[in-house]
C-alpha cells in the first residue's frame, strides 16, 4: 500500500533531566530535507539520527522537534555568553548616544541587574544544553527515536489509503469518460459527412460520389483518435500496475501522469464534435486532479 509524505509522530521518554519529547513532521518533498530544530540533541549524533530518518522516510520535508519538561534542580539551561556579551554591548552603545554617562550607570548593581535580566529574556541568549542527553541514556532516545518514526509511518499509510482511494478511482473515471467518447463516434462521423455535404450543396458543386467518400475517409483519417485512446488505456494501466506494485511509485506517477495528458489533449485537438469536446474537459479536471494528489504520494 502506498505512503502519503505528510505524516506526524511523537514519542516520549524519561531521562535524569527531565521527560524529553520527540515530535517529527512530514511535508512532501522531492528529497529527504531534514531541520532538527532543537539544541538538545548532541551534535555528535546528528549524522545518526538524519541517517535513521531518511532510510525510514525516503522523502519529504521533515522537521523534527526535541523538547524537555526539567525535572527539579537539573539544571540544563546554558547561557550563549557570546549572544549575551552582544545584546550588552549593543544596548551599551544604543544608551550612549542619547543617555550620558549610560556606561557608568550601568555599573550601578540595581541597573546592571535589571539589564542583565532583560536580556535573559532575549532570543538564543538561554538554551537548553546537548548535555541534558548524556551518553549512557542515549539508547532510550534512540529508542524513542524509531517509536516516533513508527508512528509517524503509520500516519502516512493511512493517509496514503485515502489517497490511493482517490486517484485510482478518478483514473477510472477517464476510463469511464473515454468509453464515452467512443460511444460518440458514429455521430461525430456522421455530423462531419453532413457538414461537408452541405457546404458542398452551398456552392452548388457537383460531387463524384465515389471521390467524396474518398475525401470523407481521408478528413476522418486526419481527425482519427483510436491510437490515443490506445495508448490512454496503456497509461492507465500502467499507472495501477505501478503505483500497485512498487513501494515509492511517487516519481514515476508523475511521468505516467504526463503521457495520460498528452494524449487526452491531442484527443481534445482531434475531437471536432461539442460532446466529445465537453468530455475531454472533464477528463483534464480529472487528471488535474490526480496531478495535485500524486504530489503527495512517497
Amino acid at each position: 500500500m502506498i505512503q502519503s509524505m505528510t505524516g506526524y509522530g511523537k514519542a516520549e521518554v524519561l531521562l535524569s533531566a527531565g521527560k524529553l519529547v520527540i515530535e517529527i513532521r512530514s511535508l512532501n518533498g522531492k528529497s529527504a530535507d531534514i531541520a532538527i530544530k532543537s539544541q538538545l540533541l548532541p551534535k555528535e549524533k546528528d549524522l545518526l539520527v538524519r541517517k535513521m530518518i531518511s532510510e525510514k522516510l525516503v522523502r519529504g520535508t521533515i522537521d523534527v522537534y526535541l523538547s524537555l519538561e526539567e525535572s527539579e534542580g537539573s539544571g540544563v539551561h546554558t547561557v550563549n555568553k557570546e549572544a549575551f556579551h552582544a545584546y550588552w554591548q549593543s544596548i551599551i552603545e544604543a544608551l550612549d548616544g542619547e543617555i550620558p554617562l549610560a556606561k557608568a550607570s550601568v555599573r550601578h548593581p540595581a541597573n546592571a541587574s535589571i539589564l542583565t535580566n532583560a536580556i535573559l529574556r532575549l532570543p538564543d541568549v538561554v538554551g537548553k544544553s546537548s548535555d541534558a542527553i548524556s551518553e549512557s541514556e542515549w539508547p532510550k532516545v534512540e529508542a524513542a527515536f524509531v517509536s516516533a518514526l513508527h508512528a509517524l509511518e503509520d500516519y502516512r499509510r493511512r493517509e496514503g489509503a485515502a489517497l490511493y482511494r482517490d486517484v485510482t478511482g478518478r483514473v477510472q473515471t477517464i476510463l469511464d469518460l473515454y468509453n464515452e467518447v467512443e460511444s460518440l463516434e458514429a455521430e461525430r462521423i456522421e455530423s462531419v459527412k453532413v457538414r461537408l455535404k452541405k457546404n458542398l450543396d452551398e456552392l452548388s458543386a457537383k460531387v463524384d460520389p465515389s471521390r467524396f467518400e474518398q475525401e470523407l475517409i481521408f478528413y476522418l483519417e486526419k481527425y482519427d483518435i483510436n491510437e490515443e485512446k490506445v495508448r490512454l488505456r496503456q497509461h492507465c494501466k500502467y499507472f495501477m500496475d505501478t503505483i500497485d506494485g512498487e513501494p515509492y511509485p511517487g516519481k514515476k506517477l508523475g511521468f505516467i501522469i504526463q503521457e495520460m495528458g498528452r494524449e487526452i489533449n491531442t484527443t481534445g485537438s482531434k475531437a471536432n464534435h461539442a460532446g466529445i469536446q465537453a468530455l475531454v474537459v472533464r477528463m483534464k479536471d480529472e487528471l488535474e486532479k490526480i496531478r495535485e494528489q500524486s504530489m503527495n504520494i512517497l
